[in-house]
């Protein structure tokens, strides 16, 4: 059972990088072109605690930016955590020279993130106002700002996926069966107890 679960959670810890939401290649300067630009780093800012709106910028943080990192080791990524519940939960993408053309659409120009680094002279900024929104919805929001490109899972990643559920399943069946045996065994002990409870009041009287 110990070994089950080990494995349980070696795989879940390497699928959790590699496959899922957020598992994505962003432009980079190979790649570039004058729709979507190179992605020169990210910047995340949000409150500590989940309400007032920050509980999807705080997903996004836990399930997508880990795999973003894991496709874009050379790109920087930083988040800010405040202790201000009415403050801003936003994403600043920053671009090489110009941002992207769907940065005019998706992005707050108004949005002020005070914990967001400057842009450097050859960086355009765009800010992301992502209070309020699922870390799904903010996925989408960054894919359509940056054109990042999805990277599928393997063969090999759909059958650890699968093999990952199957151990699931199986952890579910077990659990289950030792909590009847322990009940069995409980029941047991309780009926002996009651036993030896009568075989003593017979024994008095």
């Amino acid at each position: 059972m110990v070994n089950l679960f080990k494995r349980m959670r070696k795989l879940k810890t390497i699928l959790n990088v590699r496959v899922g939401e957020g598992a994505a290649i962003l432009p980079a300067a190979a790649s570039a072109t004058k729709e979507f630009p190179a992605i020169t780093r990210l910047h995340l800012t949000y409150a500590r605690k989940m309400y007032n709106g920050h509980q999807g910028a705080r997903h996004f943080w836990r399930n997508c930016l880990p795999r973003l990192k894991y496709y874009n080791p050379a790109i920087p990524m930083t988040v800010r955590q405040t202790d201000d519940q009415e403050g801003p939960a936003a994403l600043t993408v920053y671009f090489a020279q110009q941002a992207s053309k769907t940065a005019g659409l998706l992005a707050t120009a108004e949005l002020k993130d005070t914990h967001a680094p400057a842009p450097a002279d050859n960086e355009t900024a765009a800010a992301l106002d992502v209070r309020g929104l699922g870390y799904s919805e903010i996925w989408t929001k960054v894919k359509k700002l940056t054109g990042a490109e999805e990277v599928p899972a393997t063969a090999e990643e759909l059958a650890e996926l699968k093999e990952l559920e199957r151990l699931r399943a199986k952890a579910v069946e077990d659990r289950a069966r030792i909590a009847a045996l322990r009940q069995a065994k409980k029941d047991q002990e309780r009926m002996l107890q009651e036993a030896r409870g009568e075989l003593e009041k017979m024994r008095q009287s």
